[in-house]
Formats: C-alpha cells, sequence, structure tokens
C-alpha cells in the first residue's frame, strides 16, 4: 500500500475516526464499509472515518454515546472534532470511498447490499451538511486500498476484485 515519506502514518480499523494535521497520512482497506476524508485547504487538516453501517437508529442512539461505527454519527464526530479547530464542516472538501460488493455470487433478488446502503447513506450525509463532494470512489466489486494524504488532500485509492487474488491493480488519485 502507498506510504509518504516523512508522514505519521495511521491505519484506521472499522469503526474508527481520526482527525489530523498535515503531518499525517491515513491508510484504511474497505470492503462493503465506506470512509469519508474531509479535507480543509487553507488550515491543511483533514478528517477520515470508516464506517460498517448508515445509521444505528434514533432509538439506539438516544441512550448512547456517538459510535463511529454507524455513518451518521462518525460524521458527527468528525464535524465536532473539526468544528473545535475553528473549522465548518462546509469549508472542507468531501470524498467517499468504499461499498463494494465483497460477495458478488451471494446476492438475493431484490436486496440492496450493504455497502450500496453505506455509499448511499455517506452521499446523503455529505449533501444533507453541504460538504462539497470533490470525488467518490464507490460500489463496484472487491475491496480497496485508500491511503489519505493530510498535507495536500490527495487520496490514493486501489480497487481490487476478490476473482484476481495477488494482482496489484493501477491505482487513482482522487
Amino acid at each position: 500500500m502507498h506510504r509518504i515519506d516523512g508522514l505519521i502514518d495511521i491505519f484506521l480499523q472499522p469503526g474508527e475516526f481520526f482527525v489530523a494535521d498535515a503531518d499525517y497520512q491515513v491508510r484504511t482497506m474497505l470492503g462493503s464499509c465506506v470512509s469519508i476524508t474531509l479535507w480543509h485547504p487553507f488550515k491543511r487538516v483533514g478528517a477520515m472515518s470508516h464506517f460498517l453501517l448508515p445509521t444505528r437508529g434514533a432509538s439506539s442512539r438516544e441512550e448512547a454515546a456517538l459510535d463511529a461505527r454507524y455513518g451518521d454519527e462518525a460524521l458527527d464526530l468528525m464535524i465536532s472534532e473539526l468544528r473545535k479547530l475553528g473549522i465548518a464542516a462546509q469549508q472542507c472538501q468531501g470524498k467517499i470511498f468504499g461499498g463494494g460488493n465483497m460477495f458478488p455470487n451471494q446476492f438475493r433478488s431484490g436486496a440492496m447490499n450493504v455497502g450500496v446502503r453505506n455509499g448511499e447513506a455517506a452521499l446523503a450525509l455529505l449533501r444533507r451538511h453541504n460538504v462539497p463532494i470533490l470525488s467518490e470512489s464507490l460500489f463496484g466489486i472487491g475491496h480497496r486500498q485508500i491511503v489519505f494524504d493530510v498535507s495536500n488532500g490527495d487520496v490514493w485509492c486501489h480497487q481490487i476484485a476478490p476473482s484476481t487474488p495477488g494482482r496489484e491493480p493501477e491505482g487513482d488519485l482522487l
């Protein structure tokens, strides 16, 4: 996976988020999960999530602290941390990744897979918060490797189909 010399490397596990300055790169690996990145181009501060499900529902949320395993709550946590740094979400550039179908041969007719639900939720969440979406790499088959360079806002995305193990595909800079 792409590593950037001179930057502190953080790897996000599912259900985590991270807010950082230009000294960091943040990486993760996504299947049906989704990552949202937010980047402020003037302050060179960014945030990245790795969420598993779009939401846990209103009744469960009222009783517990925010949980980054859920897309809506992960975004709320990122926005809250950015706000503490004097950054409004609307001033950030948003990018969205993931939502891949990890089991394409096990699709049930009429059922929407969790990756599609996650990706559509991420798009709706950023629109609801008036965050401009600069790019996205959503859906398709297989998993993605993601590297977010907070120093310049670049996000490297490599999508790997499950039918081609060991093959390193071309990466895209988004």
